[in-house]
């Protein structure tokens, strides 16, 4: 694949000053193009052999470009809050919004290149980890993100000669470190690592661009023509163009579903109820304060009809834990902020690191059940969730997080008596809006919606649990219980096996 890149392209100082202008002018009036129209984010990753011009180009972009409006990320080795969430919950998090560029320097290919050299990674686990950043890549594509992804080369003379230089340059030497000549001299292993990972990631909505990093002039008028001209087709470009049609959806056979099929009549007396309270809150107290506990996270997420009683069962969980240990992110309809990102960027801000607890009221399968049935978002967009949501959590399980899901399902009939009694009482008028009367109008399709996600998303690793909660008291119980047994479950298991490579 580097074979071109290594044909030693020059370009000369006059050629070059006569093109660097109209070149400069073009790129900020593409920018600004982008950053008025708000509806796509640039995002340029940087990548290559050391000496090849990479923070040279970060730079000049940079310079010739607003930095005003341009995100610019180099990352370092991870911090020890970093190494507590999935590999790539830093980058989620350094994804600039529509409208903005972003330059990542030392991106999610970094680290699985380096370890395959330095022999942490296996050749399965490169492999792994370059088949996530695919479907990664891949779910920004269709959330609308430019993605133009450099690879500088130079070919191993060349860049020996680029260090060489740069070390006997007084103002230049402190670019080269022990680790450049380590990686010199491991010149060969990298390049055969850097052309798998290259050759398996280079894809129709992804491609890798090759640049000869021999002579700069050549190496900026080349990234900067590659910029722009990427920038221009695809503000040429109508977003509808974008949308891929689904594959057709198969329809239900009527009958008895998964929430049809639950026992609604599921009941615990008063005082069974208080005692078993006591008990599995106790319990959940003390999963979470096991020394195994630290080297794991809990992810709560609830889901369920309207009014169904997801707060007071969250109510009953946090009752049982120290306050400095858990979170509780409600779940609304997106702001400005979220709206510029992929629907998944909220909710991977919010990770818990190890020893934490997070609980979702409302979470990420908003996609497949009120943006789908309501209509927010395209059938090919939901359809595609799915295998966006698998992917997120099992890279949380992966990490060493426990992932419990619950549905908390109700009747309509019992529906009904709640809203009424939350118009009726005082001090319960604010849990009740026109919108739930407007979603309740919608109660097939909804509950068609969650028999398909726990279809799709019920998986060995993050299970759903269907929870009949016509009576408050089982279903509190139910869950408790629930999550603990989850937590056992998990912390049997060596957390070094299960949780990341530290």
């Amino acid at each position: 694949m580097f074979e071109s890149a290594e044909l030693e392209h020059r370009v000369d100082k006059k050629d070059f000053d006569a093109q660097v202008p109209q070149l400069r002018a073009d790129l900020l009036d593409a920018q600004y193009d982008v950053l008025q129209a708000k509806r796509f984010p640039v995002i340029i990753l940087v990548n290559g052999v050391d000496g090849a011009g990479k923070g040279e180009t970060v730079n000049l972009l940079n310079s010739w470009m607003d930095p005003r409006h341009i995100d610019t990320h180099a990352f370092p080795p991870p911090s020890d809050e970093e190494r507590e969430r999935p590999p790539m919950w830093r980058f989620w998090r350094s994804l600039p919004p529509k409208g903005r560029v972003g330059i990542m320097f030392g991106n999610w290919y970094t680290d699985p290149i380096q370890g395959r050299v330095n022999g942490t990674f296996k050749a399965s686990e490169l492999d792994q980890r370059l088949e996530e950043i695919v479907r990664f890549e891949k779910m920004l594509t269709d959330e609308g993100a430019l993605l133009i992804k450099f690879w500088f080369h130079l070919s191993k003379n060349d860049q020996k000669k680029r260090l060489k230089a740069l070390s006997k340059d007084p103002k230049q030497s402190w670019r080269v470190s022990e680790q450049d000549w380590w990686r010199y001299e491991h010149y060969d292993e990298y390049r055969e690592v850097s052309e798998h990972a290259l050759r398996h990631s280079s894809t129709g909505n992804a491609p890798w661009v090759v640049v000869d990093g021999f002579d700069e002039r050549y190496r900026s008028l080349a990234v900067g023509r590659i910029v722009l001209d990427a920038m221009r087709r695809r503000l040429a470009r109508p977003d509808s163009n974008l949308r891929i049609a689904a594959a057709p959806f198969q329809r239900p056979v009527p009958g008895e579903n998964l929430l049809t099929a639950l026992d609604m009549s599921k009941a615990l007396a008063k005082k069974k109820y208080e005692s078993e309270l006591a008990e599995w809150q106790g319990r959940l107290n003390a999963l979470c304060r096991d020394e195994r506990f630290q080297g794991r996270s809990l992810i709560a997420v609830f889901e369920g009809n309207d009014a169904a009683g997801k707060g007071g069962t969250i109510r009953r969980i946090t009752s049982a834990l120290d306050a400095r240990q858990y979170r509780i992110v409600p779940i609304a309809a997106p702001t400005e902020e979220e709206r510029a990102q992929p629907y998944l960027w909220r909710f991977w801000r919010q990770v818990p690191r190890h020893g934490r607890v997070t609980i979702f009221d409302r979470s990420w399968y908003g996609r497949v059940l009120v943006e789908r049935v309501e209509g927010f978002c395209g059938e090919a967009d939901w359809m595609r969730a799915y295998a966006e949501i698998n992917d997120f959590e099992d890279q949380l399980v992966r990490d060493g997080a426990v992932v419990a899901k619950f549905w908390l399902a109700i009747s309509k009939d019992e529906q009904y008596r709640r809203f009424k009694e939350r118009e009726d009482t005082r001090f319960k008028r604010f849990k009740i809006t026109d919108e739930d009367w407007r979603n309740r109008e919608k109660w097939d399709d909804y509950e068609q919606a969650v028999c398909d996600m726990v279809d799709r998303t019920s998986t060995e690793i993050a299970p759903w649990t269907l929870v009949p909660a016509n009576d408050k008291n089982y279903a509190r119980i139910h869950v408790l219980r629930t999550l603990c047994e989850h937590l056992e479950r998990s912390l049997k298991k060596d957390p070094a096996k299960s949780g990341k490579k530290k």
